[in-house]
């Protein structure tokens, strides 16, 4: 990461392109409650700290990938998708967590605070919903996944942020652009995408454009902003 920093200074584009690395929650040891989230040990002192050192010099942002699919129970099936429900209270704090969303990325924050880096930027580099899964398995199709996707993009880009990180907006990315077909293991991993590989939709998560040519849009602008730069940044990158 140094090495590609002094590289773009080399070129004066240091301002223009930050570097950074996403991260899976597996970095956690613990993340509930949200207030008690902490890196792994070891992990912690010898990777994240300097990493986290470096993302503060250079002003770029910390990238994590939260999943609610795979934390979401027949109990908390609402909680992961921003339905109605009754809450999470965190018994350290006394704030009450609405979404599983929010929950995650404030255990990061935590975790981030904890080694004296509250101040560097989160993003979520990706987040998502499959439209299939195996049979039976709990909130996998395409209905479900369209939900979670409009509903995230709504909430981030809505400046209300969360209960430890409240009134701001969070850089976020869906994932992903296409199906994974010929991608080993469970069928779930295998669809995330917005898109089978014949480029014809799986969902419409609210961008696609009638015949017409009228846009069908119920997301608003800026979640369908974010949703724009996902699949730039999931041709580009992923």
């Amino acid at each position: 990461m140094h090495a590609l920093h002094a590289a773009l200074v080399e070129e004066s584009l240091q301002d223009r392109i930050k570097i950074s690395t996403p991260h899976s929650l597996g970095i956690l040891s613990n993340s509930t409650p949200p207030s008690a989230g902490r890196f792994r040990q070891g992990y912690d002192v010898y990777v994240i700290r300097p990493m986290l050192s470096f993302l503060r010099w250079t002003d770029s942002a910390f990238m994590i990938n939260p999943y609610p699919f795979f934390g979401a129970s027949e109990a908390t099936l609402d909680y992961a998708l921003f339905r109605a429900n009754e809450g999470v209270v965190d018994g350290q704090t006394g704030l009450v967590y609405g979404n599983m969303v929010d929950a995650q990325l404030d255990a990061v924050f935590s975790a981030m605070r904890r080694l004296g880096f509250d101040d560097v930027e989160v993003v979520i580099a990706e987040t998502g919903w499959p439209s299939r899964g195996e049979a039976g398995q709990l909130g996998a199709d395409a209905g479900t996944a369209a939900e979670y996707n409009r509903k995230v993009m709504r909430h981030v880009a809505s400046g209300v942020g969360t209960p430890l990180m409240p009134n701001r907006t969070f850089e976020t990315y869906i994932f992903a652009l296409f199906d994974e077909d010929l991608k080993p293991g469970p069928v779930c991993e295998r669809s995330f995408g917005l898109f089978r590989p014949d480029l014809t939709p799986v969902y419409d998560v609210g961008i696609l454009k009638a015949a017409n040519g009228v846009g069908r849009s119920s997301s608003g602008g800026g979640g369908a902003f974010l949703f724009l730069i996902a699949l730039f940044w999931d041709i580009w990158v992923l």
